[in-house]
């Protein structure tokens, strides 16, 4: 268990659509035990693993004082939408109002592979459904509308870590195909 380094905007693992949790196992909670000190240790209010190089359907949060994790989500959106301030761990010092759903229901499976459901409106809702993007390889930036992506993009090519070097991918068991991408 320990702190990760976080991929940055430009990691092709960002991009790619998470696969399902297969196998409930001691590795699989040692993701999210790293999901959790790494969110932690970045003041984040969620992480996926693709931000840490995995690509498997899990993501953490931390929103008004809980931990939590989700495996797999599926997510039932309210029809009634909030804008509000977003950024990203993976793209450090950005923040841009983007659009979202105002509450969400989530269905997933904890880190021991038992069904939970949960229930969240504002920042909570925000964060489940900016987490399920990653999983789906989409940053909030494509969520913008077309002037203020078009900022967030020179705002990123302006940035001192854009470009930088990544680490390679991790490769993990979780998956049905072996891989962890």
């Amino acid at each position: 268990m320990a702190v990760q380094p976080i991929r940055l905007f430009g990691d092709p693992i960002l991009r790619k659509p998470a696969v399902e949790v297969a196998t409930f196992d001691k590795e699989l909670r040692t993701l999210v035990q790293d999901l959790t000190d790494t969110m932690l240790q970045a003041s984040g209010a969620g992480l996926a693993a693709p931000q840490i190089g995995v690509g498997l359907r899990a993501f953490t949060w931390h929103v008004d004082g809980e931990v939590g994790h989700l495996i797999n989500p599926v997510l039932d959106l309210s029809d009634e939408i909030q804008d509000g301030p977003e950024g990203c761990l993976s793209l450090p010092d950005l923040t841009y109002d983007c659009r979202r759903a105002l509450r969400v229901v989530a269905t997933g499976f904890n880190m021991h592979g038992d069904p939970v459901r949960i229930e969240g409106s504002e920042l909570l809702a925000r964060a489940i459904q900016h987490e399920t993007d990653h999983l789906d390889g989409v940053l909030f930036i494509d969520r913008l509308d077309a002037e203020a992506r078009k900022a967030a993009m020179r705002a990123i090519r302006e940035s001192d870590w854009f470009g930088l070097e990544q680490p390679v991918v991790k490769v993990s068991p979780h998956t049905t195909n072996g891989f962890g991408f």
